[in-house]
């Protein structure tokens, strides 16, 4: 049985799983990817974006997997009705991958004795703390996100449609290319759902030696992709992409 909701969910879960999984890879103590840096984890997400939206389109869902991608898509229709239940959908995925992250990696989480390592491994938080930058930072790589992405499947560019699948391995690279240009700043959450969810299964999990949740910072990579994703639906429906 398939379903969008289960589609989304399912992806969304994968995607975090993979994605807050090459995090974890690279940060937690004796994992055997110890260290080996941003381009690991860029590309790690950018791998996870593939194989999330696969899965939720093998599930019957429409791949957002992102809720800023679903206000994004129902600014440029006008039609808000998806929103809400891909929303929940996706923010249960995020948080059911968060989880299976910390089952992967159980027993390194006691190994590492940096509270804010763990807590990068199930959301993000900005290299230098500064709330308008850091909200404009958000809202610019989400613009690039939802914005690039209605380019890469408008009619110009595609007159006949994207070669089956074609379109999901773009839709990887440009996340890639955000992660490498636009991520050092914040390490683009660009998605509520991403940060929001994990961040729950931090604060829920009985993770050895964790710290604080930052619940301070998390309403930053919730309002800048939201509002970043609205501008870029509002973009493509002026300019008729």
């Amino acid at each position: 049985m398939t379903s969008p909701l289960l589609g989304e969910f399912l992806g969304t879960l994968i995607l975090i799983l993979l994605g807050d999984g090459v995090v974890a890879a690279v940060l937690l103590k004796r994992s055997k990817a110890e260290g080996s840096g941003w381009m690991v984890i860029t590309a790690g997400w950018a791998f996870a974006v593939m194989a999330g939206v696969f899965t939720a389109i093998a599930c019957g869902g429409e791949a957002n997997l992102n809720p800023a991608v679903t206000l994004g898509l129902a600014v440029r229709a006008g039609s808000y009705t998806k929103f809400a239940s891909f929303f929940v959908a996706q923010l249960l995925g995020a948080i059911a991958g968060a989880t299976l992250v910390w089952l992967q990696y159980l027993p390194h989480w006691r190994e590492t004795p940096d509270g804010s390592a763990k807590l990068a491994c199930f959301c993000t938080a900005p290299a230098i703390r500064s709330f308008l930058p850091n909200v404009l930072s958000e809202v610019i790589a989400t613009f690039v996100l939802v914005f690039v992405g209605g380019a890469i499947f408008s009619l110009r560019v595609f007159a006949g449609g994207p070669a089956p699948g074609l379109g999901v391995y773009l839709i990887a690279s440009l996340v890639w290319g955000i992660g490498l240009s636009l991520g050092g700043s914040t390490g683009y959450a660009i998605n509520p759902a991403r940060d929001l969810g994990p961040r729950i299964a931090h604060a829920i999990l009985p993770i050895a030696g964790k710290g604080a949740s930052d619940w301070s910072y998390a309403p930053i990579p919730i309002i800048g992709p939201l509002l970043g994703g609205a501008l870029a639906g509002l973009s493509l429906r002026l300019l008729n992409i």
